[in-house]
């Protein structure tokens, strides 16, 4: 059987069949509004008989002020329940305000958040969202120089000024342990993520607060920091729970590592024995028996905010730059309340 090939309708026979030059076709589709009505009707209209979709790339079409109404979002892992939850919140808000998105995953690793930085800036991105890795941010000089606005998320850069939204994670932190210590705990276990990770050292030093003002002497063996593994993660708390000095309670400062309390509480039968406080949100916590008590950060509003001053800056506003910080919220569900035995 022989099939025709085809091939996509290109810019310049919508010219051609509409009778306009190539110039008014390109000023039809980049939205620009001093084009005679009576020729924009000729080219949609050639446009819609000749089935033409016009390739929106941000480098293939890029408007008469210097925009292309797309911004790029570097997240964590965009498979993390945050950076999805977050994602979502940047994918709504540009579709109402005109902006196409494109983002990807930053993988804790500076090198590839560099990589990528520079591909979304080929792709002639008008700003940046950065939820960073890296530890140096004095490379994006340049690319602010030429016209890219940044603007960063759930950590600030380093050597480099722009606008940041932040959550309360030391005073997250605090609260969670407080929150333990009043229902009589004072064997607390800490799991946290890399120390070299800004988010971690901040809700490291709000456990160690909470801890210190109660008067609560921390236990070394009780605190682990940056696992390179889930697995390794899992068993060094199996170990731990099975051991004669084992935790009362546990907290858990990100959500990761809360689903390997979880997983290793339920292992052993302890999931209503040892008190659970999570960092982030966990889509199924409260599907869990016991539900889950969590300190939950206020993505939509984290999301508005740093969308919002982006959108801003791309628009022109040149106000001195801003760190915001949003609260967040512990949620007693349940696990947070188990009392020692």
């Amino acid at each position: 059987m022989n099939l025709k090939k085809t091939t996509r309708p290109t810019m310049r026979e919508v010219a051609s069949l509409s009778g306009t030059s190539l110039k008014t076709v390109s000023r039809v589709f980049n939205s620009v509004p001093t084009v005679d009505p009576i020729l924009k009707d000729q080219v949609l209209k050639a446009a819609k008989k000749l089935n033409y979709v016009p390739n929106m790339t941000a480098g293939s079409l890029r408007r008469t002020n210097g925009k292309t109404n797309t911004i790029g979002i570097l997240l964590e892992d965009i498979s993390n329940p945050f950076s999805s939850a977050l994602y979502r919140v940047y994918e709504n808000f540009a579709s109402e305000h005109g902006y196409m998105i494109i983002a990807g995953s930053l993988d804790e690793d500076a090198n590839r958040e560099i990589e990528l930085v520079n591909l979304f800036i080929s792709r002639r991105v008008d700003g940046l969202l950065i939820a960073p890795s890296g530890k140096d941010h004095a490379y994006l000089k340049r690319e602010m120089r030429n016209g890219v606005h940044f603007g960063f998320i759930d950590r600030p850069p380093v050597n480099f000024s722009a606008d940041v939204v932040l959550s309360t994670n030391l005073e997250g932190s605090f609260e969670a342990v407080k929150h333990l210590i009043s229902f009589g705990h004072t064997r607390i276990a800490y799991l946290g993520d890399s120390p070299d990770i800004y988010t971690a050292q901040e809700r490291y030093a709000g456990y160690v607060k909470a801890m210190k003002d109660h008067k609560i002497a921390i236990d070394p063996k009780l605190v682990f920091k940056g696992f390179e593994s889930q697995d390794q993660a899992v068993a060094s708390l199996r170990d731990l729970l099975k051991s004669s000095d084992a935790p009362t309670a546990i907290f858990a400062s990100q959500n990761l590592l809360t689903m390997v309390v979880l997983k290793a509480l339920s292992a052993q039968g302890l999931q209503r024995k040892i008190a659970v406080v999570g960092f982030d949100d966990l889509p199924v916590s409260e599907l869990l028996i016991p539900g889950v008590t969590l300190v939950k950060q206020n993505l939509a509003e984290i999301g508005r905010l740093s969308i919002e001053a982006l959108l801003n800056r791309i628009d022109g506003d040149t106000s001195k730059f801003a760190t915001t910080v949003v609260p967040t919220t512990l949620i007693p569900m349940g696990s947070g309340e188990i009392k020692p035995r």
